[in-house]
C-alpha cells in the first residue's frame, strides 16, 4: 500500500513539474515578447526626443543598469522568498513598463523609467531561470534550451507585429495591446509554476541551493564569461541597434526594419528548440565552432549589404548561428573541475548578460562615429576569433551535471 502510495505521489509531483515547465516557458515568452515589442519603438523614441547615437546610447545604457543592479538584487529574493515569489515580484513591473517609457516626455524621464523597465527585465531572468533549474531537477533533464527558445519566439511575434501595429494604430495603443497580452498570459498560467518546495527525484535536494562560495580562482571561468559577453554583444547590438541602421543605412520603413530583430529572434527559436539534438550529435565543440562561424559570416553580411532584406536575411542567419553558443558556455562552466557549479555559473551568468545589457549603448557611442554597419563588422570578426577558444566549450559534453546546475543561456 505504501509502495503504491509512493507513485501516485511521484507521478502527481511529475505531472506538476510538467505543468509548471510550460508555465514557466509562458513566463519566458512573455519577457520576450515585451522586450521585442520595444525593439521597433526605437527609432520613434530617437526622433520623438531629438536623440543622435551617442544620446541614444546613453539612454539605452539606462535599461542594462538598472537590469545588472535588479540580477543581484533578484539573487538574494529568491533565496529568501523562492523563485516562484520573485518572478511574480519582477513580472508585474514589465508587464506595464511599455507604456510608461513610450509616455515620458524628455530625456531623464525616459532613462529613468527605462531604468526600471530594464531592472525588472534583469530580475525576471534571473528568477525564470531559477525556477527552470528547479524544474530539471525534477523532471530529471535539460529544459533550459527550449525554455530561452520561447523567449526568442516571442522576441520575434514582438518584433514582427510591432512594426506593422504601430503605423497601423499608433505608438501608445500597440504599448497597451502588448501590456494586455502580458497580463493575460501571466495571469492564465502563475498558478501553475513550480514552486520552490515540494518532493525532487533522485534524491536531489527540495530548493534551489543557492551557493555563496568564493568567486573562482580558475582562469577558465573567466574566458568563458568573457566569451558568453561577446556573444551576447553582437545579441545586443542587433536588439537595439539594427531597427535604427535599416531606416538610417538603407531607408527602410518602420514596418520593415522591424523583421530585423524578428527574423534573429526566429531563426534562433527555432535552433535553440533543436539545439540539444544538434550538439547530442556532433559535440559541444563542434558544434560551438560551426556555429560561431555561421554568426561571424552572417553578421559581417549584414554590415556591408545595401538591401535592407538581404540585411534582414543575414541578421536571421546570425540568429541561427548565435542561438547555441551561450548554452554551451554555460554548460561548460558548470561542469569544471574542481569549481562549484553555482559560483561558476553566476560568474559566467552576470558577464554574458552584461554583454547584452551593456554593451547596445557602447555601440551606439561607436555608431555615431564610424556607422552601425562598421560596428557589425567588427563584431564579426570578433565572433570568426572565438573558434580560437572553442576547445573551452569541451566539458559541454558532460551529461550527468546537467540535471544538478541548470546552465542558462
Amino acid at each position: 500500500m505504501e509502495s503504491n502510495t509512493n507513485v501516485t505521489r511521484a507521478r502527481k509531483s511529475i505531472s506538476a513539474a510538467q505543468a509548471g515547465r510550460w508555465a514557466c516557458a509562458s513566463m519566458f515568452l512573455v519577457n520576450g515578447f515585451v522586450v521585442g515589442s520595444w525593439s521597433p519603438h526605437i527609432p520613434g523614441v530617437a526622433k520623438r526626443l531629438a536623440l543622435d547615437e551617442f544620446a541614444l546610447g546613453l539612454l539605452i545604457l539606462s535599461f542594462g543598469l538598472g537590469a545588472i543592479v535588479a540580477m543581484s538584487v533578484s539573487g538574494q529574493m529568491i533565496a529568501r522568498i523562492g523563485s516562484r515569489r520573485t518572478l511574480l515580484v519582477f513580472a508585474l513591473p514589465v508587464i506595464g513598463a511599455l507604456p510608461v517609457v513610450l509616455s515620458m516626455p524628455g530625456f531623464w524621464s525616459a532613462a529613468l523609467a527605462l531604468t526600471v523597465f530594464g531592472g525588472a527585465v534583469g530580475g525576471m531572468d534571473v528568477a525564470m531561470n531559477a525556477n527552470v533549474v528547479l524544474l530539471e531537477k525534477r523532471l530529471e533533464r535539460a529544459i533550459m534550451s527550449s525554455s530561452h527558445g520561447f523567449w526568442s519566439l516571442g522576441g520575434f511575434v514582438g518584433g514582427a507585429l510591432g512594426g506593422i501595429l504601430i503605423e497601423r494604430v499608433g505608438v501608445l495603443p500597440h504599448a497597451w495591446g502588448v501590456t494586455l497580452i502580458a497580463v493575460l498570459i501571466v495571469s492564465s498560467t502563475y498558478s501553475i509554476l513550480a514552486d520552490d518546495r515540494g518532493p525532487v527525484r533522485s534524491g536531489l535536494p527540495t530548493e534551489v541551493v543557492h551557493t555563496r562560495g568564493r568567486l573562482p580562482r580558475h582562469v577558465t571561468i573567466y574566458v568563458i564569461g568573457a566569451m558568453a559577453l561577446l556573444c551576447l554583444c553582437a545579441e545586443g547590438a542587433i536588439l537595439s541597434w539594427s531597427a535604427l541602421y535599416l531606416q538610417k543605412a538603407m531607408l527602410a520603413d518602420t514596418a520593415t526594419a522591424g523583421f530585423a530583430f524578428a527574423g534573429f529572434s526566429g531563426a534562433m527559436a527555432i535552433t535553440r528548440f533543436l539545439g540539444d539534438r544538434v550538439r547530442n550529435w556532433l559535440g559541444a565543440v563542434k558544434t560551438f565552432r560551426i556555429s560561431g562561424v555561421i554568426a561571424g559570416v552572417a553578421l559581417a553580411v549584414a554590415g556591408l549589404v545595401e538591401s535592407p532584406w538581404i540585411a534582414i536575411i543575414a541578421f536571421s542567419a546570425t540568429g541561427v548561428g548565435i542561438a547555441n553558443m551561450v548554452p554551451i558556455l554555460f554548460s561548460s562552466a558548470g561542469n569544471q573541475p574542481d569549481v562549484d557549479a553555482g559560483v561558476a555559473i553566476s560568474v559566467v551568468t552576470t558577464m554574458g548578460h552584461s554583454g547584452i545589457l551593456l554593451a547596445p549603448s557602447i555601440i551606439g557611442f561607436l555608431g555615431g562615429h564610424f556607422g552601425l554597419g562598421s560596428v557589425y563588422l567588427g563584431l564579426a570578426i570578433l565572433l570568426g576569433l572565438l573558434m580560437l577558444l572553442a576547445g573551452n566549450a569541451a566539458s559541454a559534453d558532460t551529461r550527468h551535471a546537467v540535471t544538478e546546475t541548470g546552465a542558462t543561456g
